[in-house]
C-alpha cells in the first residue's frame, strides 16, 4: 500500500485533451508543468481508501454513458488562467463520492467542485491578465468529451497512475 495521497480526475477524450494540453504546454511555466492538462475532482484523498475508491469509480463508469460536459468560459485566476468546465453528470459523480468519503475530505475538497482545466498558473498577475484577454477574445463555448475517471498517487508533484475507469454505456 502507498502512503501518497490520491487525486481523482475526469479523463478528456484525445482530441479535447490534445488541444488544452497544447495550450498548457505553451503557457504554463515549464519548470512547474510536470503533469498534463486535467480536470480534478478531488485533490487529496487518503491512500488507505484506494480499494474502496477503485470500486466506487468502477460503479460510476461501468455500463454508464459518458456525462456531457462543456468548456463554458475563460477564468482569470489570481496568478493564472483556466477554462471553466460545466458538467452536471461529473458533478453528480463527485457528489456521490463526497458523500461516501465525507469524513476523509480535506478542507479544499469539502468546498465543492468548480470544474476547470488550468492552462496557466504560478505567473505574475499581469501575465495572467494578458493571456486571459487573449483567450477570452477567441473563446467560444463548446462541448467537451469526457471518456472516463482516473485516480493517481501524488508524489511530490508527480502523479503515479493508480486506476483508470472508462465510461462504457
Amino acid at each position: 500500500m502507498s502512503d501518497a495521497p490520491i487525486i481523482v480526475t475526469a479523463l478528456m477524450a484525445d482530441a479535447d485533451f490534445t488541444e488544452v494540453n497544447r495550450l498548457r504546454r505553451q503557457h504554463f511555466p515549464p519548470d512547474r508543468n510536470i503533469v498534463p492538462a486535467h480536470i480534478t475532482l478531488f485533490h487529496h484523498l487518503p491512500p488507505g481508501i484506494a480499494p474502496e475508491l477503485k470500486y466506487r469509480l468502477n460503479l460510476a463508469t461501468r455500463n454508464v454513458m459518458p456525462p456531457s460536459a462543456q468548456l463554458r468560459d475563460v477564468m482569470l485566476l489570481e496568478r493564472g488562467v483556466a477554462f471553466r468546465v460545466e458538467s452536471e453528470g461529473l458533478g453528480e459523480i463527485r457528489d456521490e463520492l463526497s458523500d461516501a468519503f465525507a469524513g476523509l475530505l480535506t478542507p479544499q475538497d469539502r468546498q465543492g467542485w468548480r470544474g476547470h482545466v488550468t492552462i496557466q498558473n504560478k505567473v505574475e498577475p499581469a501575465i495572467a491578465r494578458k493571456l486571459h484577454a487573449q483567450l477570452k477574445e477567441a473563446f467560444r463555448p463548446r462541448s467537451l468529451e469526457i471518456e472516463g475517471l482516473a485516480s493517481w498517487y501524488y508524489r511530490d508533484g508527480w502523479w503515479e497512475p493508480l486506476s483508470r475507469h472508462l465510461f462504457r454505456g
